[in-house]
């Protein structure tokens, strides 16, 4: 199949793009200074149809923030033991505190989404999740929880056309699973099952905000800059460093480098 080329199809030109992802990727640096700094506490939902962008998106958000701070939760499927929990349990372990930012990649809405259409949980689990989501929601953002939460929207022609580059491609072929190949044969469950959890839980404490992803470039920058947009953050006063002078030497001497043992300069066999 032909690349689109730059500028085509409503494609966001590579420089132009690079350019405004840089220059993003920099207020989000300035914005984890004031979160560690204010002690903030910030959680973005990422969710979306497979195939949509989110995980390309994650990458940029966090590329140059510090883990420490900025940590990804992309949390298995369930053991036995967390089946019996309440349902959100395990998804409060990984909620942020003072300081720090949590990116789910994908989250909670898994019950609204996959476990419902292919029949992962009870009708009852579900309606319950769609009474309790809200609620959940609601006690977060009361407790000074900074929540945003996107929905990475594609079409199904798009959709199928990632797929099938992944399904070439050795390198991200593992991006590929069963679970993935099933929705396109569910294509309208999945679409409807997205409706309505839109209708139970776009709220106004945590409204849902959807990212037109059939461009990835503009999706990602279109994503950053809204989440920006939505939190108050200035850029702190940093403590200046200076290198200190390096001390005179004190006779230290390094043992014989044959007594360790080295990485073979695979770099070297190759000019």
């Amino acid at each position: 199949m032909a690349k689109k080329k730059d500028g085509k199809d409503g494609r966001l030109p590579k420089k132009l793009y690079e350019k405004e992802l840089f220059r993003l990727q920099a207020e989000l640096v300035t914005l984890q200074e004031w979160v560690r700094q204010e002690g903030a506490r910030v959680v973005v939902v990422f969710e979306g149809r497979d195939a949509a962008g989110k995980g390309s998106t994650i990458k940029r958000v966090t590329q140059y923030l510090n883990p420490r701070i900025a940590r990804i939760a992309a949390l298995p499927a369930p053991t036995e033991r967390q089946r019996s929990q309440w349902y959100f349990q395990r998804y409060v372990e990984h909620l942020p505190a003072a300081g720090e930012i949590v990116l789910f990649d994908r989250s909670w809405y898994n019950r609204a989404g996959v476990e419902r259409v292919m029949g992962f949980c009870t009708k009852e689990e579900y309606l319950r999740f769609l009474n309790q989501a809200p609620t959940f929601e609601r006690m977060l953002v009361e407790d000074g929880v900074l929540l945003r939460k996107y929905w990475f929207s594609v079409s199904d022609a798009e959709q199928e056309r990632r797929f099938r580059s992944r399904l070439e491609d050795p390198m991200r072929r593992w991006k590929l699973s069963p679970m993935d190949l099933e929705s396109i044969s569910r294509w309208e469950d999945y679409s409807r099952a997205k409706d309505d959890m839109f209708v139970h839980t776009d709220i106004p404490e945590a409204p849902w905000y959807v990212v037109e992803s059939e461009d990835k470039r503009s999706a990602r920058v279109n994503m950053i800059a809204h989440l920006l947009s939505t939190i108050a953050y200035h850029e702190v006063q940093r403590r200046p460093l200076r290198l200190p002078p390096r001390p005179a030497a004190k006779g230290y001497e390094r043992p014989p480098r044959e007594l360790q043992n080295h990485v073979p300069d695979h770099a070297g066999s190759l000019r």
